[in-house]
């Protein structure tokens, strides 16, 4: 039954179970289930893969060349949204969701399962590279539009109070995945921990999935929540058709927060590589600086959301893309002045993540067509990661070993401007309609 937007917006008599707070829940825990994965894979390729299948080269090349691989999922993640949206219109939400997380699953849980180089000889890159393939591709058919519906349902005064709440999930995923590795790594000989120590993290991810995945199954598959999504016109469009109609918004949500996803693995995974083969910091004490860091960003990311409804959310993104800029000047330079200039590069990194990335997502989807937005939406977060994160930490660790800090930097300086081009292209501030 069809309901109209007025019902849509309140819940109404029907639906009053589908209200915004309870859209926040399955958003949060979708995200951070989606992110645990991601840094659990993230911190193994800075601390375990160079030197279980990478050690025939150094540990600066074995990293870089785990950083390759890394990127695959970005590259992958685009053509699992092709498909899984084909599986969306076909069969539903609900299918796309289990087959997805199924994948993810799948593919994470295999990378524990992983021999060394020293065992299968090249194999075993070429199955890391297909399990991250799996995840790219399993990541594309994770969307599952809670993060649009909820902010089609926030009270209009509080948008950005609502856009930040997806974002969560990424300091939350990190804090548990990195005090997981700084456990095992503390803790265990290295024997130990390069042996069996560092696997445990991917079976604890493959649990959360499937935790994960029931909680959003409750959600999406429930007739309250169809009947929303149908409203809203949250549907899988072609992607073809969404490209032709909607490709210079797409384009421009791509690029919109390339600052702070530059950003984001300029305070994650970068720092880590670079501590880890240039310091003698330990990768536990350094994983507790991410998890301090991290909390500061959890706070920031809050505070994003109340100073995104007092002076609009486009302003904020303009003003924090300019910190970063700043930032990205000085900063790196840090990490070579020992646990307090790391500290500080950490706090400071995550303050302005929190305050950008927490209204990055869907900075410029109050453009998109009510028809498009569901799939414009899909395409512009995987090309916003393709573009501003995939490489990041591979571009990130080899200017900075070759060139010094500052060129880290400057990397993060031209993600910067591009937000700033994409933000004053886009027009005027709106709210979603």
């Amino acid at each position: 039954m069809a309901m109209t937007e007025a019902t849509a917006r309140a819940g109404g008599d029907a639906h009053e179970g589908a209200h915004p707070g309870e859209i926040a829940i399955g958003v949060v825990v979708g995200r951070t289930s989606e992110f645990f994965d991601f840094f659990v894979y993230a911190i193994a390729s800075v601390i375990v893969f160079p030197k279980l299948v990478f050690p025939f080269v150094n540990e600066l090349t074995g990293t870089l060349y785990s950083f390759a691989i890394f990127a695959l999922a970005f590259l992958a993640r685009p053509v699992g949204t092709v498909i899984f949206m084909g599986i969306d219109r076909k069969h539903g939400k609900s299918a796309k969701l289990i087959i997805a997380l199924f994948l993810l699953g799948t593919s994470t849980v295999a990378i524990a399962f992983l021999p060394g180089y020293d065992t299968i000889g090249a194999s075993a890159i070429w199955l890391l590279a297909l399990a991250r393939a799996g995840q790219g591709l399993a990541w594309g058919g994770a969307w599952d539009g809670l993060a649009s519906l909820l902010a089609l349902n926030a009270p209009p005064d509080r948008r950005g109070w609502y856009a930040m709440v997806p974002q969560l999930g990424a300091p939350l995923g990190l804090i548990l995945a990195s005090a997981l590795f700084a456990f095992f790594a503390g803790y265990l000989s290295a024997d130990d921990f390069f042996d069996w120590g560092w696997r445990y993290p991917f079976f604890v991810a493959f649990a959360i999935n499937v935790v994960a995945l029931f909680a959003r199954l409750r959600m999406v598959a429930t007739p309250e929540y169809s009947s929303l999504f149908e409203s809203r016109e949250l549907q899988a469009a072609r992607i073809s058709e969404t490209i032709a109609r909607e490709g210079r918004n797409v384009i421009l949500g791509a690029f919109a927060p390339l600052a702070s996803f530059a950003l984001f693995h300029m305070v994650t995974v970068f720092p880590l590589s670079w501590v880890f083969l240039f310091t003698r910091e330990s990768p536990a004490r350094f994983l507790a600086i991410e998890m301090e860091g991290a909390a500061f960003g959890v706070l920031a990311i809050i505070a994003s959301g109340v100073l995104a409804d007092r002076i609009g959310r486009k302003s904020l993104l303009i003003g924090s893309a300019l910190a970063i800029a700043v930032y990205s000047g000085f900063a790196p330079q840090l990490l070579d002045a020992g646990p307090a200039g790391e500290t500080i590069y950490m706090v400071l990194g995550f303050i302005l993540l929190g305050l950008s990335f927490g209204q990055s997502s869907g900075s410029i989807a109050s453009n998109f067509a009510r028809t498009y937005r569901y799939t414009a939406s899909a395409v512009t977060s995987d090309l916003a990661w393709l573009f501003g994160a995939g490489f990041a930490p591979l571009a990130a660790l080899l200017l900075a070993s070759g060139l010094g800090l500052m060129s880290a930097g400057a990397y993060l300086l031209s993600g910067a401007i591009w937000t700033l081009l994409a933000l004053w292209l886009s027009g005027p501030d709106k709210t979603i309609e």
